[in-house]
């Protein structure tokens, strides 16, 4: 099984934010990042296919064309599309809303049409992914909840342990702000990262210069802006929480790896990512570019092969996204696991994307996605944000964008693809996979594009 490319069947695509609303909040237009599994409609491409897409309020319908627009016959993939809208923009997971808004369940089943060969596709899983899979009676891809604890940072670090991968000097499973203070002291002087054990993008971190003194004395940068510690030990104690020592070597990398179990237990690493981080400690996802560099590209994906042995040996199914450090030493370069994201992450939209318009073929050998002879390589971002995009319409930007010559050419099989387009219109903000025959391809590629869509003063 693969999202990426099922022979036949019916994704039902749940693309629900069921995280922590008080992060969520934080991110510019998250309603809209209910958008960022649209790159699956590219799997109409296969004719025994059909995907039934639900989002809490209506897309644009020329987002749904644009995407469209990259099949052979769209009209005739149009015919095995079902968009359902539930209308209700309101901030509060969509699978949340699904299960509280009569008739919505009925519509779905509808849209299945007696499909037996039919999945839920969640973002993420929660105990509301797990009750509207009994309700429809639909397998999830996805790992179950009763496993969520290995994608938290706590159990991150024990599968990274089982795993025999290297990790930074830490202390896991700390459920008050005393727990950490007594770790922090185990730990000694200097910089040190707590992280709480379930959060993302990097606005659950914090980096503290430790002394003699007690923490919350300590200078303290938080990854969120309205972060204090008053708010933070509140979250430790919900969630608990991960500390480590703060790397300091330089130059320092940040790599992430993709991979996927299937239901029968089978586990393949899909591909390796350099992050683009940003935010006051450096630490919040900004972006992504493909493939990680070649000097520890090889060394992430077999740590990351071995922690999805270690995964799919637990009962873990579907996508999932890890983090790395990598550290140069004098016998090359050595990877540090960062965190678990047992999840659809920010690098899963751009390579599906990548995957699906170029008709590429991740090489585990090279790392590389490869097109016949020739290879693949892509720069992503989320957060193309300008003043003079905010009123515009999506349908004018993916012009303006194809008016450039900076659209996607099926004939090369490089150029942008779009996502986050309902986002424009009220935050002037999208993001985009710029896929280029080469590494410097993508990235000039890249930077045309972002010259062109949010030009500075």
């Amino acid at each position: 099984m693969s999202i990426f490319e099922p022979n036949e069947g019916t994704l039902v695509v749940i693309p629900s934010l069921s995280l922590p609303q008080d992060e969520l909040r934080r991110i510019t237009g998250a309603r809209c990042y209910e958008e960022r599994l649209l790159f699956l409609i590219l799997t109409l491409r296969r004719p025994g296919v059909r995907v039934v897409y639900l989002t809490s309020a209506p897309v644009d319908p020329a987002i749904v064309d644009y995407y469209l627009g990259f099949l052979d016959d769209p009209r005739e993939a149009r015919g095995r599309l079902r968009m359902i809208s539930l209308g209700d923009p309101r901030p509060r997971p969509l699978t949340e809303k699904i299960l509280r808004t009569p008739g919505v369940p009925a519509r779905i089943r509808e849209a299945l049409d007696g499909e037996e060969d039919a999945w839920l596709v969640p973002f993420v899983v929660s105990e509301a992914e797990e009750r509207l899979s009994a309700l429809l009676g639909l397998p999830v891809y996805g790992p179950a909840t009763a496993l969520a604890h290995l994608g938290s940072k706590s159990g991150g670090r024990l599968v990274g342990e089982e795993a025999k991968v290297p990790l930074a000097r830490g202390f896991a499973d700390l459920r008050s702000l005393t727990e950490v203070e007594h770790a922090a002291r185990a730990l000694g002087d200097g910089r040190l990262m707590v992280k709480l054990n379930n959060s993302y993008s990097g606005l659950g971190n914090a980096v503290v210069v430790k002394d003699d003194r007690p923490l919350t004395a300590c200078h303290t940068s938080f990854s969120a802006a309205d972060e204090d510690w008053t708010t933070f030990a509140e979250k430790i104690a919900e969630r608990g929480a991960v500390i480590e020592e703060f790397i300091e070597e330089r130059p320092l990398y940040s790599p992430s790896a993709l991979a996927r179990i299937t239901p029968g237990g089978a586990y393949d690493v899909v591909a390796t990512h350099e992050q683009i981080l940003g935010g006051p400690n450096g630490d919040v996802y900004q972006g992504c570019t493909f493939p990680a560099r070649p000097e520890y590209r090889a060394e992430v994906g077999e740590c990351a092969g071995r922690i999805a042995g270690v995964l799919a040996g637990r009962g873990v199914v579907g996508l999932f996204g890890m983090d790395f450090f990598a550290i140069k030493t004098d016998g090359g370069y050595r990877a540090l696991l960062c965190e678990i994201n047992l999840r659809i992450g920010g690098t899963t939209h751009p390579f599906g994307a990548a995957l699906l318009t170029t008709g590429a073929v991740y090489d585990p050998g090279t790392g590389t996605l490869r097109c016949g002879e020739q290879s693949k390589y892509y720069v992503a971002t989320d957060n193309c944000a300008a003043a003079c995009l905010r009123g515009r319409t999506p349908g004018e930007v993916v012009g303006a964008v194809r008016a450039a010559g900076l659209d996607f050419d099926r004939g090369t099989r490089t150029g942008n693809v779009l996502h986050l387009l309902g986002a424009i219109p009220e935050y002037g903000k999208l993001g985009f996979t710029s896929i280029g025959d080469s590494a410097e391809e993508a990235a000039e590629l890249h930077r045309r594009t972002l010259r062109a869509l949010c030009p500075t003063p």
